[in-house]
């Protein structure tokens, strides 16, 4: 048995996404858990993090584990022995980190958006590939146990003709008059890189595109719901940036069909559903409502036929009518899967088809989204090229 050590330059892993997905569930878990098993060898990540605040670095150290930390990133970069740079910074600081790193020779992988302009995003995949590093960005949604449901379902020919998709994605987050706010505040500050569009539209992009079809188009209105918030000090400070976004997509499938999907994100909204994620898909034969974990199906041979008589109390329960998808094979934790995978393609080049390409398209939309919101009009997505 042979293992193969990949030391992983982790940087702006301090952050809640970083710390908490990446690090603690992904790679800290990969380590409890003996490294990556691949045959009979393993890969064993050997990260060290990087930032700007030493104290958060080391404490975040000790908590998880990990022996090394560092504050400069270019002697991080300089290191042959470290041949993966991961970013999870701010949106503004990614790509020019990310290009370092490429420039360095070293592996990227990186979360979305993976740059603040679709020219931008497109340029990190010309010099990756220019230089012949291996590139991959977070679409962890795609491993989502609900999901993964759903794709069961549409490989097997359970919907027949997929007609249309619908998503509804969000929670109230605390404004900090009303409570302690759930998320940092540079996410409603156009000028830091905030948005709920910028942000999910990079996600209903690869979701959309790797389980539905292809996007051809936008329509997207986006909203600044709440004007005012508190910040991490407690003071109070104007919203710049949308809080919520209304979203439809004309898509393409494979055999050339129209999908009609559209997918309600938002900051400012109370759950009255299965999940802070629901995805119901309609086809000719049947359809599917998917939430993060489960997925539930009412297939044409079992589906009602109601009546509409708003004069009479209803005569069933429609959310009864479901019937739930058994619980099968056990599913991991969707960020930790995908980091598995990417260190599999690092080490052994198993096929891969998450680079920065796929990130590029996500920005793609996002763009065309503000820009459908601008316009307020529709808006083609055409197919990006390197």
């Amino acid at each position: 048995m042979a293992t193969h050590r990949v030391g992983i330059i982790m940087n702006g892993v301090t952050g809640r996404m970083g710390t908490n997905q990446h690090l603690i569930r992904s790679i800290q878990a990969i380590r409890e858990q003996g490294g990556v098993k691949v045959g009979d060898d393993i890969i064993w990540p050997d990260p060290i993090l990087v930032g700007r605040n030493k104290a958060k670095l080391e404490a975040l150290a000790k908590r998880t584990g990990i022996e090394r930390v560092s504050t400069n990133l270019d002697e991080c970069l300089a290191n042959p022995d470290d041949t993966v740079y991961f970013d999870a910074q701010l949106t503004q600081l990614r790509a020019p980190a990310v290009k370092k790193a490429i420039e360095a020779g070293k592996h990227v992988y990186c979360e979305k958006p993976t740059g603040v302009s679709t020219e931008e995003a497109l340029e990190l995949v010309r010099l990756a590939e220019a230089k012949g590093v291996k590139h991959g960005v977070v679409q962890d949604k795609l491993w989502l146990p609900g999901l993964l449901r759903l794709k069961q379902l549409i490989d097997t020919g359970y919907f027949g003709r997929i007609l249309s998709v619908r998503g509804e994605f969000g929670y109230w987050v605390f404004t900090g008059f009303d409570g302690e706010p759930q998320r940092p505040s540079w996410n409603y500050r156009k000028e830091d890189g905030g948005g709920i569009m910028v942000d999910m539209l990079c996600h209903w992009r690869y979701v959309l595109d790797n389980l539905f079809g292809d996007v051809k188009a936008v329509s997207s209105l986006g909203a600044i719901h709440i004007p005012k918030r508190l910040d991490e000090q407690g003071k109070p400070y104007d919203c710049t940036a949308d809080d919520s976004a209304y979203s439809t997509f004309e898509l393409e499938d494979k055999d050339g069909n129209q999908v009609i999907a559209h997918f309600n994100s938002s900051w400012t909204v109370r759950v009255r559903r299965d999940d802070l994620l629901s995805i119901q898909v309609d086809g000719t034969n049947g359809s599917a409502v998917a939430g993060l974990r489960e997925c539930v199906i009412q297939p044409h041979g079992a589906t009602p036929r109601p009546t509409w008589n708003p004069d009479i109390p209803k005569a069933y329960d429609y959310l009864d009518q479901w019937m739930q998808m058994p619980a099968g094979q056990a599913y991991g934790n969707a960020f930790k899967v995908q980091w598995e995978m990417f260190l599999e393609h690092v080490v052994f080049d198993t096929p891969w088809r998450y680079g920065l390409m796929e990130g590029a398209k996500g920005v793609q939309l996002a763009e065309r989204g503000l820009e459908s919101w601008e316009k307020r009009a529709w808006v083609d997505v055409e197919k990006l090229e390197a």
